[in-house]
Order: C-alpha cells, then structure tokens, then sequence
C-alpha cells in the first residue's frame, strides 16, 4: 500500500507518534515490573490488534476489553482476554463462547443473573471461564457495595460448573484529580478493599488476583494494598485529560488528529475542519475540547459536528486557510472511535496505517 505524505493526507485524521508511543509502553512496563505488578492493559482506548500485539511484547500478560467486538478482534493477538463488563444477554454471550479455544477468557461480573448466564453460556459450550467478582470501592458505577456480598458471589463461583474463581477486579475511576493530589483518595481505595480482601480471606476465597488501576492513578498503583494487576488503557497515547492531571508530560503525549484551518473570517479565531466528530465533546475544567500539539497554548474553544474552533486570544500566531495543525483532544478513547484508521506517523513522514478493526457492536 503506498502511504500519503502528511500533506496529501485528507483531513481530519488521526496521527501517531511511534516513538512516543514505543517509549510509553517501555516506561509503564518498567514501572510495573519495579513494583511487581502485572500488566493487563485496556485495549478499549486503540482497538487496534497490532497495538495489543506491541503491548504484550512490552510485558503485557493479557489484555482487556469492554465488548464481544474487542474481545474478538483482540482474541487474533492475545491468549489471555479479561471481558471488564458483565456480560448480559444471549447474543453476547454466544460469541464470547465462540471464541477461539486457545484464548483463556475471564469476565468481570457483579450479579447473580450475570453470573447464571455465564454459567449456562459456558456448560452448553463446553468451556471454562474465569470470573473476577467487581467490588464498588468508590466510583458508584458498578461492582458489589459490601464485603458480605462479594463472599456471597465469590462462593456461587465456585460452585459453579464450567466457571474458575480467578478474583476480584475494581476500578477507581472516580479518582481524577492532579497526579500529586491522589493520595487520600487512594488510601480511602486501599481501606475500602481491604476490608473486602480480608472478608474473602476469612471465608477460605483469598482472590489469586486482584485488578485495578487506571492510568489516572497509574504512578501510584503501588500505594493500593493488595493489588497485583492494573489495567490502564490510555497509557500508548495519553491525551490533554492525563497531562493536565500531570500522569504525562506534553512531550510524551502520541496521538493527535490532523487537521486543516478551513476559516479566519472571525477575527480572534480560526475553524478547523475537526469537530466534534473527531476530537468528541468531552469538556476540562480548564476549558476547551482539545488543544494544538505544537501551540498548547491555542485551545479548541467549542466544537459542533465538523467544527472545531481555535482561540487566538493567548497567542501571536495568526494561521492561514489551509494550514494544517495538530490536535491533542481531551480524552483519546472517544476520539479513537470515531477513526477509520490512525496513521503511524516518525519524524514527520507517515510509516504506516492501522485500522481501528476494534470499533462497533457487530461480529468482526
């Protein structure tokens, strides 16, 4: 396939970095074998199998995903997938089931029904799968809320046929401060799941893992008790969300979408062809959608569908229609999904295309 240069490629478009991203994947692996950790990390934020593939050669021990779609694009590179989203519903569960036998499939799950399903699903199939019980420790979205209920659900594990008690999971997404503010919030995490371990092990059901993290809380995974996997998904790429938090720094960040200024008719502003089509509506505090890689001082100040507005208010620089910039968005996983295809991108020449094989709902 013969690759466009970057300026003949049409715009928007999403670009990155293959050295800042090779060097992330280097420097979250050395940080998780310093402290003894594994790596299951989340495919969710690229669904790109060559990715997955890059990750486990950096010391990955599995991978994560969030639909039956990620599971089987990803089932393509990995052995060892964690579905972290209960599986509800026949259809799904189905083509869980047929994935490849070679892959050691484990589901996330907070309920009895889910747990019944899987059950069923599993025996008609002939299979063994694993089950983490997810426990609530502070983001209110789903998992178990009491100690009680996860020895209840852990022991329905494993009495079940077909289904292997691996553990537990949580995930502390309610954490999103800056990076050096997080540490009375993790330790309210290390307590909150300390009294589920200890219930667990009271009961005979001591979880051979215990998953979390997030990239958020990614440098200080090591300060909650207890853990021995994090599963932080944005880390390849990270966005303008996680160098505001400080989990990255600017020049580490490797994704951005290629964009041309399509209008400076408004004084004090340019528009770009990049709305909220591709850079998503996910606002920041601080304000704006996205902001350019090379001027971060130039905001994406509001978005409509094919969109995307610059301020020029803290900056000299006045851009011409049809230049072209760099957008760093908000938060990278939205913005992945709605790309056909992200381009690997090395010194300002394109060296490759990867096809985001992972999006929609339906079988790949």
């Amino acid at each position: 396939m013969s690759l466009p240069t970057l300026d003949e490629m049409e715009t928007p478009a999403a670009l990155v970095d293959v050295d800042r991203m090779e060097a992330n994947l280097q420097k979250v692996s050395a940080y998780l074998r310093e402290h003894g950790l594994r790596w299951r990390p989340h495919t969710k934020t690229h669904k790109v199998p060559e990715l997955a593939a890059r990750q486990l050669q950096a010391g990955a021990s599995g991978v994560t995903v969030a639909t039956p779609r990620e599971a089987e694009v990803m089932g393509s590179v990995a052995d060892d997938v964690l579905l972290a989203y209960s599986p509800v519903g026949a259809a799904k569960l189905a083509r869980l089931m047929a994935l490849p036998e070679r892959v050691r499939l484990s589901v996330g799950l907070d309920s009895r029904e889910a747990l019944e399903g899987l059950r069923e699903a599993a025996s008609r199939a002939g299979r063994r799968v694993g089950v983490l019980v997810e426990l609530d420790v502070g983001m209110r979205r789903v998992g178990v809320t009491t100690p009680e209920e996860a020895v209840a659900l852990a022991r329905e594990v494993v009495a079940a046929e077909g289904l292997e008690y691996q553990g537990v999971m949580f995930y502390p997404g309610h954490i999103r401060m800056a990076r050096e503010e997080q540490g009375p919030a993790l330790a309210e995490v290390s307590r909150k799941l300390g009294t589920f371990l200890e219930a667990l092990r009271a009961a005979g059901l001591e979880p051979p893992v215990v998953s979390g993290g997030s990239t958020p809380t990614l440098w200080r995974s090591h300060e909650v008790a207890g853990v021995n996997e994090v599963r932080p998904g944005i880390t390849p790429f990270f966005d303008r969300t996680t160098a505001w938090m400080g989990v990255c720094g600017w020049e580490e960040v490797a994704y951005s979408v290629l964009a041309t200024v399509v209008s400076t008719a408004v004084p004090g502003q340019a528009v770009i062809d990049a709305g909220s089509k591709a850079l998503a509506k996910e606002e920041l505090p601080l304000g704006g959608y996205g902001a350019l890689l090379e001027r971060p001082e130039v905001v994406v100040r509001t978005v409509s569908e094919e969109h995307g507005i610059l301020d020029l208010s803290h900056t000299e620089w006045r851009p011409r229609v049809g230049e072209r910039v760099r957008v760093v968005p908000n938060h990278v996983c939205v913005s992945v999904n709605l790309q056909d295809a992200l381009w690997a991108v090395r010194g300002g020449q394109v060296v490759g295309r990867w096809d985001v094989t992972g999006r929609g709902r339906g079988p790949a």
